[in-house]
């Protein structure tokens, strides 16, 4: 009795499909990536808060004003001078009403100039400010 045997196939790798799955985690880690927003070149010392969070949570990041002393104040990186931050920060909030506004101040800031970074957004008709902080544990 003669009984047929089939050949046996050699084992091959299906390339297409490798490179189908190695598309598809490119595309995976492109989507899952997160950008950031570079951060000012100015140093500022954030006060260390129990509540702190690691930073803003919105689709849209926030208009930073970064206040170091009376002569270094920033609004989105640019210089401005205190006398007229009330204006600036209109024109900011009417160039971008979709931004919030969001405060950065130096543990060393002087309290009087503080003050008057926020008689100013108050002036500017800006109410509750977020204000960033740091976990007390971070250096």
């Amino acid at each position: 009795m003669r009984f047929y045997t089939r050949k046996k196939k050699a084992p091959s790798v299906i390339i297409v499909s490798l490179i189908d799955i190695l598309a598809i985690l490119l595309i995976f880690f492109i989507v899952t990536t997160t950008f950031q927003k570079n951060q000012p070149t100015m140093k500022i010392n954030l006060p260390d808060s129990k509540t702190a969070e690691a930073g803003p949570a919105e689709k849209n990041a926030p208009v930073l004003l970064e206040v170091k002393n009376a002569d270094a104040i920033t609004l989105d990186g640019k210089p401005v001078a205190l006398a007229s931050l009330a204006d600036t920060l209109k024109q900011a909030r009417q160039q971008h009403p979709e931004r919030s506004i969001a405060m950065k101040a130096d543990r060393e800031a002087p309290f009087g100039v503080v003050v008057q970074v926020l008689d100013a957004l108050k002036e500017a008709g800006i109410s509750n400010i977020p204000a960033f902080t740091q976990p007390p544990n971070t250096p």
